[in-house]
């Protein structure tokens, strides 16, 4: 309730001062669990991509600690942050159990496989977290290409700067099956060359060069 709420006293603001557009919203699933992969450049990134998705609710995984104080859980689950479960494992374990749950409940997810933000023009190598999560959930993956939000909020800038343009591109849903895996003979492969797959279309979505590296973790 508090998301809807959330996004109902926001959102005509949003596009008002940031004059948004969304293209090819017909290829996000009206039912279903759905992974939406974005480009990351600005924190505004994750008002924006929810913003534009009309009928489904974007959550975005967070850490668990965020939500131990009840006045920022509140705001945290408001703007669709949802925490990864606590227990044993690692965290990126951690984060696919909390996923697969999520999905299994016919719901969205919001992620971006870089891992962090990226404080160049490009798009760079993914972490095949998404296609691990693909995968084992047998839901779609939805490549998403986010345009101005690095003039909106450059990197070192904590407000965002008005009146700038804001474009949020959908690709053609990608699919990662057992078939898949099979054909290439090795899962690290397949979940390899689907995350590249993904990277080079939302390249061509976001309109940034791709580049085949990390980013340094230094940068996040």
């Amino acid at each position: 309730m508090a998301y809807w709420l959330f996004k109902a006293l926001f959102s005509p603001f949003l596009y008002v001062i940031w004059r948004v557009k969304a293209r090819n919203r017909r290829f996000i699933p009206t039912e279903g669990g759905v992974l939406l992969a974005a480009n990351h450049q600005a924190f505004c990134d994750s008002l924006f991509l929810p913003l534009v998705v009309i009928r489904r609710k974007v959550a975005f995984l967070a850490k668990a600690e965020y939500f131990d104080d009840k006045r920022s859980a509140w705001f945290f689950r408001a703007a669709g942050q949802l925490p990864i479960r606590r227990g044993g494992g690692s965290a990126s374990e951690r984060a696919l159990a909390t996923a697969l749950e999520v999905l299994a409940e016919g719901k969205t997810i919001g992620l971006y496989p870089e891992g962090t933000r990226s404080l160049d023009e490009f798009v760079h190598k993914g972490r095949t977290g998404v296609a691990r999560m693909a995968l084992a959930s047998g839901c779609p993956v939805v490549p998403v290409g986010i345009r101005g939000t690095a003039e909106v909020q450059p990197v070192g800038q904590r407000t965002m700067s008005p009146f700038k343009r804001v474009e949020v591109r959908f690709g053609e849903p990608m699919r990662l099956t057992q078939a898949d895996v099979d054909e290439v003979g090795s899962e690290a492969e397949a979940l390899r060359a689907f995350t590249d797959r993904l990277m080079h279309t939302i390249s061509e979505l976001s309109g940034r060069p791709y580049l085949d590296e990390y980013i340094p973790k230094k940068q996040g």
